[in-house]
C-alpha cells in the first residue's frame, strides 16, 4: 500500500534520483553481468535474485547472492565489474528521462543522484548521457554508506542546504525507499526498473508510477 499522505511533489525543490533502473536503462546488463560472473565460478544465480539486490553496493550484493562461498566474493565482484565495463557503453537513459531532467532544471529545481554504484562506475557512464551538468551533487556507495543506510541522503541535504521536507527520493528498488523512509523523506517508486509494483507497494512509498511520463506528471 502507499503512504497515507500524497505530497505536492511539484513544490519539492530537491529531487534525488537513483541511477540504475530509475534514470539509466541498465537492469538487463546488471542481470547479465551477474549471471556471467557466476558462470565463471561454476555457480548459478536467478535473474529474480539479482534484480532483488540492485541498488546495494556490489560487495553487499555479491555477499547476499553467494553467501555460501565467501572466499569467492572478491573474484565475483571483479568478474562482474569487468563484464559490465566491457558492455556498459550501450546503456542509455530511459526514454523521456533527459527531457524530464532538463525541464526540472529549467524550473530551478536542484537535482541529485544517490546510487549504489562506486564513484568510478558512475563517472564512467554519467558523462556519456549528456545530463551530467544538470546535477548539483551525486553520491555513491563508496563515498558514504550503502543503501538502505540514509547517509548519502544526509550528505546531499547538507551539501545543498535543503531540509528533508524539501526533498523527494525517486527510485526503483526497496533499498531506495527504505533509505528515504529512514529519515522521513518522501519517496516516489518507479515500477519500470528492477522491482514489481507489489514489492514496492509493501514499502509504502509516497507515490508510485509505472512510466517516465507518469513520473514527469508528478514532478513538473
Amino acid at each position: 500500500m502507499l503512504a497515507n499522505h500524497t505530497p505536492n511533489f511539484k513544490q519539492k525543490s530537491l529531487i534525488i534520483f537513483d541511477w540504475d533502473g530509475t534514470l539509466m536503462d541498465s537492469i538487463g546488463l546488471i542481470v547479465e553481468s551477474m549471471r556471467h560472473a557466476a558462470t565463471q565460478h561454476g555457480l548459478t544465480v536467478s535473474d529474480e535474485a539479482t534484480r532483488g539486490i540492485i541498488g546495494l553496493s556490489m560487495q553487499t550484493a555479491v555477499a547476499t547472492l553467494f553467501a555460501d562461498v565467501p572466499e569467492r566474493h572478491d573474484d565475483l565482484v571483479q568478474d562482474y565489474g569487468a563484464y559490465y565495463v566491457q558492455h556498459c557503453h550501450d546503456d542509455t537513459l530511459f526514454s523521456g528521462i533527459a527531457e524530464l531532467l532538463h525541464s526540472l532544471h529549467a524550473q530551478g529545481k536542484t537535482l541529485a543522484v544517490a546510487t549504489g554504484k562506486k564513484r568510478q562506475g558512475l563517472a564512467r557512464v554519467l558523462p556519456q548521457t549528456g545530463v551530467e551538468a544538470l546535477f548539483s551533487v551525486t553520491r555513491c556507495a563508496d563515498e558514504a554508506a550503502g543503501k538502505p543506510d540514509p547517509l548519502m541522503l544526509r550528505q546531499i541535504l547538507q551539501v545543498t542546504g535543503k531540509a528533508v521536507s524539501d526533498a523527494v527520493m525517486v527510485g526503483d528498488s526497496v533499498h531506495d525507499l527504505r533509505m528515504a523512509h529512514a529519515i522521513g523523506m518522501d519517496s516516489i517508486a518507479v515500477t519500470y526498473g528492477c522491482a514489481t509494483a507489489d514489492v514496492l507497494a509493501d514499502e509504502q512509498p509516497s507515490a508510485m508510477v509505472d512510466s517516465v511520463t507518469a513520473l514527469a506528471a508528478l514532478l513538473v
